[in-house]
């Protein structure tokens, strides 16, 4: 497709809408912040809400900008608001738009051209919260940081990857998939374990069989390897979504570890949880029973299922109650009272008994009364 040239005295939303017919939201901080014609030493608040600002130090190519899962090279360095240096990286290498930075740095690098150099202030919101980042970043600290936009290079395809490459990229991204999970970021964690997935998935990107000997295909040793990372990646993503409550999303995740492996102690543990959370209480303990086996030692295992043992038995008495009702049973001080069909006929036979004698008894008492008085 041929390029076509922004006509002088138009701005970047006017081309946008108007020449390539693209419907944009000035509205959206983001959109709003994207379409400004950068200028130098001028703060822009990215997200208007004072967390995130940047300000161009130095203008880069116009028009260069990276786009998500472009590979960026940075130059960053991060201050506290006394100065103190508590980040510096001389060329850091990121996969933009997997939150392998904290979000307001991936936010704002989306935002650069190649050659720019920024500063961009971060508020807690979009940097470390309320935890930090032990031991120099205290919580609820806002980062200032200089950044330099690099270079720009294109995802790799994966057909294009080795399966050690594939391992690589992808555990890296488990990796950071646990650190935002120790950080009480589900949602992020998230994010980053889908991604890890993409590259662990010996379905995706076409990988090749060994053959022959030295030829550069995946060994069988090669694949168990891929495979082992990918039930980990599983395994922490259901973790994650549990605490997103997202539970049937959790179960397929665990399902997806249980068929490749059937014995894995940790998918046996989450599935039981799954399952006590939805009230399958003797499913959930017959589950965690299994886990149990595996591993004996585990407390949280034998914790879990002291809870189900009281749950079963409570779920046990609900319905011997339930068939007592349906049968017709009740119990009174301990004693049972069966109310059987043969004691309710019995009881309509003596009211019937009852009800004729005393009809026979007027009658009598009629006859009596006429005779003595007539």
């Amino acid at each position: 497709m041929e390029d076509i040239p922004v006509q002088p005295g138009s701005t970047q939303a006017d081309f946008i809408q108007n020449e390539l017919n693209f419907d944009i939201d000035p509205k959206d901080p983001m959109t709003n912040a994207d379409l400004k014609d950068p200028v130098e030493n001028e703060w822009i608040d990215i997200l208007m809400n004072g967390q995130l600002r940047r300000k161009i130090i130095k203008l880069g190519e116009k028009g260069n900008r990276p786009n998500a899962s472009d590979i960026c090279t940075l130059k960053i360095i991060g201050k506290l608001e006394d100065g103190t240096v508590v980040e510096e990286y001389e060329e850091l290498t990121i996969q933009l738009g997997d939150i392998e930075v904290i979000q307001g740095l991936d936010l704002a690098i989306a935002l650069m051209n190649i050659g720019e150099i920024a500063e961009v202030e971060v508020g807690p919101r979009f940097g470390y919260g309320d935890i930090g980042n032990k031991p120099n970043i205290p919580g609820g600290a806002k980062i200032f940081y200089t950044v330099e936009l690099k270079a720009i290079e294109l995802e790799v395809d994966l057909d294009q990857l080795s399966v050690h490459q594939r391992q690589e990229i992808g555990n890296k991204k488990r990796e950071r998939g646990n650190w935002w999970y120790m950080r009480n970021e589900p949602t992020l964690a998230i994010q980053c374990y889908r991604r890890a997935l993409e590259y662990l998935d010996d379905t995706n990107g076409g990988i090749s069989y060994q053959e022959k000997e030295g030829d550069q295909f995946a060994s069988d040793a090669d694949l168990q390897g891929l495979l082992e990372d990918r039930m980990k990646v599983y395994n922490n993503l259901a973790a994650a979504q549990m605490k997103c409550d997202a539970y049937d999303s959790a179960q397929r995740s665990v399902e997806n570890v249980l068929r490749c492996q059937p014995q894995n102690v940790k998918a046996l543990f989450r599935k039981g949880k799954i399952l006590h959370v939805r009230g399958e209480h003797a499913q959930a303990y017959a589950m965690l029973q299994q886990a149990a086996k595996l591993d004996p030692e585990s407390k949280e295992i034998q914790q879990e299922l002291v809870i189900l043992q009281k749950k079963n038995a409570k779920d046990a008495h609900r319905e011997k109650n339930l068939y007592r009702k349906m049968l017709g049973t009740s119990k009174v001080n301990g004693v049972e009272l069966k109310k059987t069909v043969t004691e309710s006929k019995n009881k309509n036979v003596a009211k019937v008994a009852w009800s004729l004698i005393g009809g026979a008894a007027v009658a009598l008492a009629g006859i009596f009364a006429y005779r003595y008085t007539s």
